[in-house]
């Protein structure tokens, strides 16, 4: 039997915790790994005690037809690396990687071209983390630099989504 490598090894317990995400639109998970140990996971959810998207059965993004990577303001939920990132502390941060999985809630496909929304860049860019690696399929990721963030910040053309 083939060893896994361990990339994917983190993204496969990404997509493990993408599995808790209440999203009616997109199930993320995110793992925060650093000198290969867990600091932390986070997955797509409401605010503890609040009622969540699947609880209401509603998504108002969804009903107003926003496209994705937009008006984030109006989504009850908390992303999952924001979710990772609350849960650990700065210091074991600093130079860690996160990995990041999502699927589409309705048809379980990996989301093509998928990445974090911009608040979520402003956020692990203050985190200090250094990496991120997403998942494309089962197989494949993509790696980002952290860094790439600040040195070509979209905010400044006005760029919207993803």
């Amino acid at each position: 039997m083939e060893r896994r490598d361990k990339i994917n090894y983190y993204l496969d317990l990404a997509e493990t915790v993408s599995m808790r995400s209440t999203c009616l639109r997109r199930k993320y998970g995110a793992v925060i790994v650093k000198n290969d140990e867990v600091i932390s996971t986070g997955y797509v959810g409401a605010p503890r005690g609040r009622k969540n998207c699947t609880d209401t059965e509603k998504c108002i993004r969804q009903e107003l037809q926003v496209p994705r990577g937009e008006r984030y303001e109006l989504c009850r939920s908390v992303h999952a690396e924001m979710n990772a990132i609350i849960s650990a502390s700065r210091d074991k941060m600093i130079g860690s990687d996160m990995y990041l999985a999502g699927v589409d809630a309705q048809t379980g496909k990996y989301i093509p071209n998928s990445n974090s929304c911009a608040m979520c860049k402003r956020v692990m860019i203050n985190a200090g983390i250094e990496k991120v690696y997403i998942r494309d399929d089962r197989d494949m990721y993509r790696m980002i630099n952290v860094r790439e963030w600040v040195d070509n910040d979209e905010s400044l053309d006005g760029a919207r989504g993803y």
